[in-house]
Parts: structure tokens; C-alpha cells; sequence
């Protein structure tokens, strides 16, 4: 495990006047020697040149680096430090600088980046681009097809794992995102009815999961993953129109359970009120009778037609 060095640059400000006046210096002096003396002098002529390969040299030292941008500096291969300070710097010439980013960014899961296209003169054809995510099928728990798509928020938090301990931390990122999206599915029903976790149910507690197992996969790419929630969640295309029928069948008997509820409530209520108010003696057969005509009226999805008795009382 590779650990991050802090790197302090010296300021640019300074190195850049002193790198002018080399220049300066070194130009004054060649044309000094070529107009004053015939021929040349050859000791002051190589000195010219050579303090003016120094202030050139100099120049590729400068560097400017912006906020919530990392600079890592290897100098022949050996790892010297980062450094994320923003500002103006002068580094060692030799160094090579890696550019990393370390804002915050975000990608959809099933997404596919395009790279950056270059010419054989090195200029830029087409622009670094990501296409817009597609959702991934798999089984959940209950080996349901499903489609599923997450939204993953992260950042680099260690540049020197983000550069050396994997090959590309970007693509690093999206594949093990996508693997661990998977997992989760696959470890937890699409909807649940006996109050487990859900996919659909629990989406704050299955976000959470989603992060926590997210930031395991990428702890060794010096990533912080800072949100993780679901985008896209469906049935596939298959199953959807019998899941559709489900959940219409779940619905309606819930409905009708309720409905039940209530008329035998107030089933209840009616005789009881008839009972106390001594408005009429009715004995178990016609209790049986009325109970039955009531919950038939209060239950039924028709409007009920009324029969009315012209006999009388038991006719």
C-alpha cells in the first residue's frame, strides 16, 4: 500500500522573476560577447548558452493548479509527493506530473465512456464523453427479473492510491459500482409483504447499503463514495404485465378487507342502537336475515336494489 506524501512546492512568483533574469541575463551576455570582441571569446559565449538552457529549463518547473486539483510528482519512476495546494508553483523540472481531479463527480450505473480522440498531431478530435446509463438486469432474491440503475456520487480522497494502485480509478469506479449494484439486488426481494427489506420498500436502508458496499470495493482506489442511491427500478419486460395483475389483486383485497371491516362495524352498530332505543325485538333469525341484507348493501361494488315487504311483520 503506496501512502500519500504531502508535497510543498515552492511559489511560482518568486522562481519566475529570477528565471526571467537568467534569460535576460544570458541574452545580454551573448550579444555582448559577439559585439565586443573578434572573434568571440569562447568561455563567456558557452556560458550564455548554457545559462540560457538553465532558464529554460526552468521554465517547464512552473506550475499552475487549480482548486480541488492534485498534482502527483514522480521524479524517474520514485513517487515524491501531491501536493492539492492551489496557486502558482515552481517543482523540480524532472518531475513528472500526473493531473488528478479531486471535485465531486457522479455517473450512472450502465453508462459507457467514449475516450478522448487525438489526431497524429496530438490535437484533440473528440471530446471525453459518457453516454447515458442503462439499466442492468438481474434476479432479485425471490429470482425475479428486474432492472435496476443507480446514481453513484464520489471522490478521490487519496491521490496517490487513486494513481498507483489501480490501472484506470475511473473505470475502476463504474465496474465495481455495477458489481455491487448487483449483489444488493440480488440479495433482497423487488417488494416484500412480511416487512422485510425491500428494493421498492426500503429505499433509504437499501441506499445505504448500496454506499457501504460501494466504498468497500473501492477502499484500495483512495475513493470516498459519498451518495448512492437507486435511479431506475422496474420489473423486466417480460414479467411486467403479471407483476401489474399482482399488485391490482394485492390492492383490490386490501380494498375489500377494509370495506368488510367497516359494514361489520356498523352492522354491529345498528343492532345495538335498535337494541338500547327498544325500536324493534328482533329475534336470531331475523338478526341472521338482517345482518346478511346489510353487509350484502355495504359490501357490494353495485348500487343494490331495494325490495319492499307490503305483508306483514314475518310475511
Amino acid at each position: 500500500m503506496i501512502k500519500e506524501r504531502h508535497y510543498r512546492p515552492f511559489s511560482g512568483w518568486v522562481l519566475l522573476v529570477t528565471t526571467l533574469i537568467i534569460l535576460l541575463g544570458s541574452i545580454g551576455l551573448f550579444i555582448h560577447t559577439v559585439t565586443n570582441s573578434d572573434p568571440p571569446q569562447l568561455v563567456p559565449l558557452i556560458s550564455s548558452i548554457l545559462i540560457f538552457s538553465v532558464g529554460v529549463v526552468m521554465l517547464i518547473g512552473f506550475q499552475a493548479i487549480a482548486p480541488n486539483e492534485a498534482r502527483v510528482f514522480l521524479l524517474f519512476g520514485d513517487y515524491k509527493g501531491s501536493t492539492t495546494d492551489s496557486g502558482f508553483f515552481w517543482v523540480n523540472p524532472f518531475f513528472s506530473k500526473k493531473k488528478i481531479s479531486m471535485r465531486v463527480r457522479n455517473f450512472e450505473t450502465g453508462s459507457k465512456t467514449t475516450p478522448e480522440t487525438k489526431d497524429a498531431t496530438g490535437k484533440v478530435i473528440q471530446q471525453k464523453s459518457r453516454s447515458s446509463g442503462r439499466p442492468s438486469k438481474v434476479n432479485d432474491r425471490d429470482g425475479n427479473p428486474i432492472e435496476i440503475s443507480a446514481v453513484v456520487v464520489w471522490k478521490v480522497i487519496n491521490t496517490a492510491e487513486a494513481m498507483f494502485q489501480v490501472d484506470d480509478y475511473e473505470d475502476f469506479v463504474a465496474v465495481q459500482s455495477e458489481a455491487a449494484l448487483r449483489n444488493l439486488a440480488s440479495r433482497h426481494p423487488y417488494d416484500s409483504d412480511d416487512h422485510t427489506t425491500s428494493l421498492r420498500g426500503c429505499s433509504i436502508e437499501i441506499s445505504e447499503q448500496l454506499r457501504l458496499d460501494i466504498q468497500d470495493r473501492l477502499q484500495t482506489a483512495g475513493v470516498e463514495v459519498i451518495e448512492a442511491r437507486i435511479s431506475h427500478l422496474a420489473y423486466a419486460p417480460e414479467i411486467a404485465a403479471a407483476m401489474l395483475q399482482r399488485q391490482q389483486a394485492q390492492a383490490v383485497v386490501a380494498a375489500r378487507t377494509k370495506i368488510v371491516e367497516g359494514a361489520v362495524g356498523m352492522v354491529q352498530m345498528a343492532l345495538e342502537h335498535l337494541k338500547r332505543d327498544n325500536i324493534v325485538d328482533l329475534d336470531d333469525e331475523r338478526k341472521v336475515a338482517m345482518v346478511s341484507n346489510l353487509l350484502v348493501v355495504l359490501c357490494s361494488d353495485r348500487h343494490t336494489q331495494p325490495v319492499v315487504n307490503t305483508g306483514t311483520l314475518h310475511n
